[in-house]
């Protein structure tokens, strides 16, 4: 399996004996962590994709051979999915494995992409079994499914992301009966523990990117278009502690906005199946790209430079861009 996946040595260690430690005893006030290694020059590739399970329907499949592609060409470390992972309600179980194979091992089979997916959830995730994904027996059915916890940090050195569970967020589904709020409610409680914890866990990076990974948007030009409940709670916390970015889902779109009042920039990759021609919103930070159609992102990080891409489902380049570490600008 090692060979088959692409994992260093290393790699395969630390998944293994992060996961293991930290769901079997989890420290109280601090977010679970997976240790990725970059490359041997110390530089990683990654691929984003979201609200991508359709059981290879709206173009699921198109988009998962192009990753493939591109995952082969960038040599892929790892996956992030943003998110709305199985359509229209989550799993119903964690042995729901008809459902999980069909949207994701039976889809994504290149082997480029046969490494580590790290996982955050989404709100159709919500709406069934909401701890079904961070099961041991989901993970037993396809290895590279790395979602030890609803909140966790994967940590790569130059690099760290972290991974937040944003449905809780949103106040509106509170009111909707069909979420499963177990191990979440009190709302109040848990998203309080989450931002202290996220903000402690970012005060104490030494890492030259720091990458937050959400399902909800903050800033967005599409149809969902901003999240106030996350400008409210969440952006204040990534601006006080150095965030560079915020990658999210949501809105079924490819995206780029900078911030008006920050260094922080926002994308969306949201276009892993159906996407929402024509549907837009204002957004009051600068919006810098935009695609209501289907694709994903692909990011190249060194200790000086980040480099971005969105492709379609033809895996052309649709837009690119460049931050440099010193300046943080194109």
């Amino acid at each position: 399996m090692m060979m088959r996946c692409g994992w260093s040595a290393a790699a395969v260690v630390a998944v293994v004996v992060m996961v293991g430690v930290m769901v079997a005893s989890p420290v109280a006030g601090e977010l679970a962590r997976v240790e990725h290694p970059t490359k041997e020059d110390g530089s990683l590739a990654v691929l984003v994709v979201g609200d991508w399970g359709r059981k290879g329907q709206y173009n699921q499949t198109l988009v998962a051979t192009q990753m493939g592609v591109i995952g082969e060409e960038l040599a892929a470390d790892f996956i992030l999915s943003t998110g709305d992972n199985f359509y229209n309600d989550g799993l119903t179980g964690d042995n729901d494995t008809a459902s999980f194979q069909e949207s994701f091992t039976n889809i994504y089979t290149a082997d480029s992409l046969q490494k580590p997916w790290y996982i955050v959830l989404g709100n159709h995730d919500y709406t069934g079994d909401a701890l079904a994904q961070q099961s041991p027996a989901i993970r037993a059915v396809d290895s590279r499914w790395t979602s030890i916890n609803k909140s966790f940090i994967v940590d790569s050195d130059i690099a760290e992301f972290f991974l937040v569970d944003t449905v809780p967020f949103v106040q509106k589904y509170w009111n909707e009966s069909k979420f499963d709020w177990r191990q979440v409610a009190p709302r109040d409680t848990y998203l309080s523990t989450l931002l202290t914890d996220l903000g402690d866990a970012m005060s104490q990076s030494n890492a030259t990117w720091k990458i937050v990974v959400g399902h909800h948007t903050i800033s967005s030009g599409c149809e969902h278009g901003n999240t106030t409940d996350l400008v409210a709670m969440l952006l204040p916390v990534l601006k006080t502690y150095g965030a560079d970015m915020y990658i999210n889902g949501h809105d079924h779109c490819l995206q780029r906005i900078t911030s008006i009042d920050s260094p922080l920039e926002f994308i969306t990759s949201g276009g892993g199946s159906r996407a929402w021609a024509g549907k837009f919103k204002q957004t009051s930070d600068k919006l810098e790209f935009i695609y209501d159609g289907q694709g994903f992102l692909s990011m190249q990080l060194t200790m000086a430079e980040a480099s971005f891409a969105f492709y379609d489902v033809t895996g052309a380049v649709l837009y690119s861009w460049q931050l440099a570490k010193s300046t943080s600008t194109n």
